[in-house]
């Protein structure tokens, strides 16, 4: 075998990989919700590409991942640039510092861990700027680790009374880590507060919030929080296999 049929062995191998772990979650997928009753199609399935080289996510984009979530600003820009010529929609799930608002202001999709009220304002004047309005998330800390990013339930109320104003921020629903455990108890507490947060919020939040949205669940606990309602589910590992460096280096919290 010469060194080109070798490469185009080893895509066609990456792309077959892909496609069947892509179909073995979305069967996981439609077995969970079909055992509690819920309709397969109100569970949107995020790819995690954190760490997945660009060249890899042109093959996982014909696997069909059209949808990308990247933790880290720069690796998402850097990223978006490369592939610019395919049709990707781009989430940042990680926590996002005021002075990264301009970046993810000219690209991203949507922004699933929006805790501050400075980024919210920074985040809205870029995108005021580039003439945009993307689709964000409020992150809260429902497990209560201090070394998670997220509000704290508790601050959640108050928090949204003053969105309103950011009037490019497109607010669709709440985000969380659930805690790293073994203990599916102890998971599964996380995405029941998250819900009752959310059943409060669509009474009390202000008008033009929107609260339908729950982005819960890793490769390692999306069923239990499909089972608690989740609406998005954001998958890397089960999709792309292992990273090069552990959770605890991409997620604050996990070790």
């Amino acid at each position: 075998m010469n060194q080109e049929t070798a490469v185009e062995f080893n895509v066609e191998q990456q792309l077959t990989d892909i496609k069947n772990n892509l179909a073995t979650v979305k069967q996981r997928i439609i077995d969970t919700c079909k055992k509690i009753g819920r309709d397969p199609a109100s569970v949107r399935l995020l790819p995690v590409t954190k760490t997945v080289p660009a060249e890899r996510l042109r093959i996982a984009f014909a696997a069909g991942c059209h949808e990308m979530g990247e933790n880290k600003i720069q690796e998402a820009r850097e990223k978006s640039e490369a592939l610019a010529d395919l049709d990707i929609k781009w989430s940042i799930i990680g926590h996002l510092q005021t002075n990264k608002a301009k970046y993810l202001a000219r690209f991203a999709n949507e922004f699933q861990a929006l805790d501050s009220l400075k980024v919210a304002a920074e985040l809205d004047k870029r995108l005021q700027n580039e003439g945009r309005a993307i689709d964000v998330y409020v992150q809260v800390n429902s497990s209560g680790e201090e070394s998670k990013f997220g509000l704290p339930p508790e601050a959640v109320r108050d928090f949204v009374q003053h969105l309103p104003q950011f009037s490019s921020l497109r607010i669709k629903g709440l985000m969380t880590l659930a805690i790293f455990s073994s203990d599916h108890d102890r998971v599964r507490e996380c995405f029941v507060k998250m819900r009752d947060i959310q059943a409060m919020l669509r009474q009390e939040a202000p008008a033009g919030l929107s609260f339908d949205e729950l982005s819960m669940g890793m490769s390692g606990d999306y069923e239990l929080a499909i089972e608690e309602g989740a609406t998005v589910v954001r998958v890397g590992q089960a999709i792309f296999g292992k990273r090069p460096l552990p959770d605890s280096h991409y997620w604050p919290g996990l070790g």
